[in-house]
């Protein structure tokens, strides 16, 4: 093999090489870039909330000319909610009920308080909450209250005050560090909230349904309110009945599921448009080095002759420019890994934190995919030389 590859080495343009390494590796970092940044990412639009399953709807009525100010029209009557509750693709229907007191919330973090305002906060039934039982409990009488929180707040905490503050930022995982209270009522009794998570599908603040009929008697035992949401789990959210029952009815999904939808097919597409572009490059590079191979082998064709006249198989002629093929895809593979790696640790900086809940991923898409077409390019070269190499030997016969 060494003997052959110094016989055979004459006439070889490191320029020709050197511009088929450059090309290459820009065509692999585009392909392996895109195809790692779409792993990366699309779990921001593909993760389910943890607390809400896929089926779960949020439904409200529209808001048109017809509601009046006092936001009687936008309510669910009790035969509309059993209407909705008949329909066959709707296995069961819960109510949102909301505190009908005044509630003053504090929140901080560490000691240091970064919240303070009248909110709002609501229940749903417990079976929509899915959630372990043993912390979504709330006992009368008692002052501390498990919360769920909208994913908003912490993220206006992560990019704003965190980064101006010095902060540690909060993710799932450092629910505990949140100092959240609950001043209630006009005696102001406060209550200890024990946040147990966020919730990326609602808008407001969650407490256990028993804690809202709980203090609804004892803060507005006279204030009654038909609930202006409802919470529903389909059977299957796609059925078209559903998004027709709700056009003749007025009614509107909260949470617009086909945003995120069609968020995630022009991410798709935008990826699949990246990758197209890098794989033209690598195989306009892959033409490049072909060419300069079969021009090598070409000017060596006289020394590839003699030595298949010597007994040499043509395998063992083609090996040399087979070998040199692959060390150049396997050098391409490897320094375009490694920058992937690098502009990756750039873009995930800005990525986690713009979302503190997304899970820690791997390179190991851009390993697979690397190798994978540098397995693919081997098996190409090295027929493709190959052939070449026995073309020559068939011309010498048929000269002979």
């Amino acid at each position: 093999m060494t003997l052959l590859w110094k016989l055979l080495r004459h006439h070889i343009s490191k320029g020709q090489l050197l511009g088929f390494f450059l090309a290459n590796l820009l065509g692999m970092v585009i392909v392996l870039l895109g195809v790692q940044f779409y792993n990366d990412v699309a779990q921001v639009f593909t993760a389910e909330d943890s607390f809400m399953q896929p089926n779960d709807i949020i439904v409200a009525k529209k808001i048109g000319m017809g509601a009046t100010l006092s936001g009687r029209a936008s309510s669910f009557s009790a035969d509309e909610q059993e209407e909705l509750a008949a329909q066959p693709y709707v296995q069961r229907v819960g109510s949102f009920t909301m505190a009908q007191y005044r509630v003053y919330a504090a929140m901080g973090v560490q000691g240091r308080r970064i919240l303070s305002s009248e909110i709002y906060i609501e229940s749903i039934p417990d079976e929509f909450v899915h959630v372990d039982k043993e912390q979504w409990h709330y006992d009368e009488g008692t002052d501390v209250v498990p919360v769920i929180l909208p994913r908003q707040y912490i993220n206006v905490y992560n990019f704003g005050y965190a980064q101006a503050n010095a902060l540690p930022k909060i993710s799932d995982g450092l629910v505990g560090l949140i100092d959240f209270d609950l001043q209630v009522g006009a005696e102001h009794d406060v209550y200890h909230g024990r946040v147990i998570g966020f919730s990326s599908r609602l808008s407001s603040i969650l407490v256990p349904e028993s804690f809202i009929r709980w203090s609804n008697g004892k803060y507005a035992r006279d204030a009654k309110a038909q609930p202006s949401r409802l919470i529903m789990q389909l059977s299957d959210a796609s059925d078209r009945r559903f998004t027709q029952y709700l056009d003749d009815n007025g009614y509107e999904v909260e949470e617009d599921q086909l945003t995120t939808e069609k968020t995630l097919f022009f991410l798709r597409l935008i990826v699949t448009i990246v990758i197209v572009i890098g794989a033209v490059i690598a195989l306009l590079s892959f033409y490049i080095l072909l060419l300069s191979i079969f021009l090598l082998v070409q000017k060596n064709a006289g020394k590839m002759q003699n030595l298949l006249l010597m007994g040499y198989a043509p395998s063992r002629v083609a090996r040399p420019y087979q070998w040199l093929a692959l060390g150049m895809s396997a050098a391409v593979l490897v320094v375009a890994v490694a920058v992937v790696a690098v502009l990756r640790a750039q873009y995930m900086d800005v990525v986690e934190t713009l979302f503190p809940q997304l899970q820690e991923g791997s390179l190991m898409p851009t390993l697979l995919t690397g190798l994978a077409l540098l397995l693919v390019v081997s098996i190409v070269n090295a027929g493709v030389i190959y052939r070449k190499v026995l073309s020559i030997w068939h011309a010498r016969e048929s000269m002979a």
